[in-house]
């Protein structure tokens, strides 16, 4: 750390003595950081921050007299500038997303490396928002695929298809046959298994169809 850089200050919140001084004493130990206070409760952590105005709060969840996120909450409503990052040892997913709507810059779990926690220290201070990479790959893997894109017109064959692109961007049967290389005979069979399954009558009724599905495009051209 430059001597002209002012450590990130820190309040370590959680109710169990051993766990708060040991992470007190490991936050200590890093370069670039300064423990400012340490609160048993939630509202001794609402309290502390208030007095000592820290950069960062490390926040456990479960703790007595108003727990981490509702300290969370009121803290991000009291004081904007102080981020709030919670270590601990809930992981469900439930836990995760009220503390984050609760207004937490991050969430890592307790025995997470001491390079991801000064890491993850410096960026909720510098004001970026992080998610330890176990947490977040099990998040990721509750999302749902991106939807599939409808194809228009599925009971439709791939040659069916190519042949109502061709119509509906108003080409003649004629030149149709010609764009694919078919005989004129096979483009009238294509063109009556069309129309059955998309129960049209003709060529023009097809053509408006599948322009309305996004087919198409071009200019109308005229008849056979």
């Amino acid at each position: 750390m430059s001597p002209t850089t002012r450590p990130i200050r820190v309040l370590v919140a959680d109710d169990h003595p051993v766990v708060r001084r040991g992470m007190t004493a490991l936050l200590a130990s890093l370069d670039g950081v300064e423990v400012v206070a340490e609160a048993a409760t939630g509202q001794e952590a609402v309290r502390e921050a208030q007095l000592k105005r820290p950069d960062v709060v490390v926040m456990d969840i479960q703790m007595p007299a108003m727990d981490g996120v509702e300290a969370t909450r009121r803290l991000t409503a009291l004081l904007p500038d102080v981020a709030v990052l919670v270590v601990t040892m809930f992981e469900d997913d439930a836990t995760v997303v009220s503390a984050m709507r609760a207004g937490a810059r991050g969430y890592l779990l307790k025995g997470a490396q001491q390079e991801e926690i000064l890491t993850t220290i410096r960026s909720v201070a510098a004001g970026q928002f992080v998610i330890g990479p176990a947490i977040a790959a099990r998040l990721l893997g509750h999302l749902d695929p991106a939807p599939v894109p409808a194809v228009p017109f599925p009971d439709l064959t791939t040659r069916e298809r190519e042949v109502l692109e061709l119509i509906a961007q108003g080409h003649t049967r004629t030149r149709v046959a010609a764009d694919l290389a078919l005989a004129d005979k096979t483009v009238r069979n294509h063109l009556t298994a069309i129309f059955a399954k998309l129960g049209v009558r003709d060529r023009t009724e097809a053509a408006i169809l599948a322009r309305e599905q996004g087919l198409g495009g071009g200019t109308p051209g005229s008849g056979p």
